[in-house]
């Protein structure tokens, strides 16, 4: 294990120089995360973003709506699947006021999976044009913190290179401007980066349980891709008529969510454990 064989000076110094970093706490995981969104929604509602290509309409879902139910329970499986994500984000948020980077990062993340469901419920209930790009976009950020998880673990806090990080993933749906498909390539990157640096901090700090947790991850991962892509191709099956490839790829995605905070606690114990 890279942290048992760094010379115990080595250890003492990173140490240090964590505790003399800037260390987000208290209330400015929530002032960053509300900071983001309301940047994310000035920018689409600001129309540059007007020629994202995105699918509106209840054709392109696989769920049947039920007429007799209000508009934001059209599809009722769809809609209220993204409840999973708010008593996820809400589980996972750290308790009290504690301090350092680890529990900045922790409720950074749970914060993001609390404004995320309530996102994609809007795009479902409004079919709007705008609530489809915020879904899409704030897509890539979540991914992106896993990475900087990934590096907090192997390199300390950085925090130039984790603004870099973010900065750098919401720029990149500049592609969807670009191509109708430039999201999903946007996308397809931030999932090899965030793959690619799982499997590095866990050759360096993990152990056969957090293996097995990486690999369920991806497997989930795969899952939320694919069924998404599938949904309408599976309703074709009985047992996909109500609970679509749609909602199992909601499923999927909460997992990840569960995956990645199982990781990142669990190789952040056995850490401090080795050092």
């Amino acid at each position: 294990m890279e942290a048992v064989e760094r010379p115990l000076s080595e250890r003492k110094s990173g140490q240090t120089l964590e505790k003399t970093a800037m260390k987000p706490g208290g209330r400015e995981a929530l002032l960053h995360v509300a900071g983001g969104l309301v940047f994310c929604v000035g920018v689409v509602a600001s129309g540059v973003l007007d020629g994202v290509h995105t699918e509106i309409g209840y054709e392109h879902y696989a769920e049947p709506t039920v007429p007799e139910l209000p508009t934001i329970l059209a599809m009722p499986a769809n809609c209220l699947v993204n409840v999973a994500y708010i008593l996820l984000g809400w589980y996972w948020l750290p308790s009290g006021d504690g301090d350092g980077p680890m529990h900045y990062l922790q409720e950074v993340f749970a914060l993001m999976a609390l404004m995320y469901g309530p996102v994609q419920w809007v795009r479902l209930w409004t079919q709007h044009h705008w609530a489809a790009i915020l879904d899409q976009w704030l897509t890539l950020p979540i991914f992106a913190w896993a990475a900087v998880w990934c590096h907090f673990l192997e390199y300390g806090w950085q925090t130039r290179t984790f603004l870099a990080i973010e900065v750098t993933s919401l720029a990149s749906y500049i592609l969807a401007l670009l191509h109708n498909q430039g999201f999903e390539l946007a996308l397809a990157g931030h999932i090899f980066v965030v793959v690619w640096r799982a499997q590095k901090v866990q050759r360096h700090l993990g152990n056969a349980m957090s293996a097995w947790i990486m690999i369920l991850g991806m497997v989930s991962c795969l899952g939320f891709v694919t069924l998404k892509l599938l949904d309408q191709e599976l309703a074709r099956w009985p047992p996909f008529h109500r609970f679509t490839g749609h909602f199992w790829s909601k499923i999927c995605d909460v997992l990840q969510f569960q995956c990645a905070f199982l990781f990142f606690t669990r190789l952040r114990k056995y850490q401090l454990k080795c050092q």
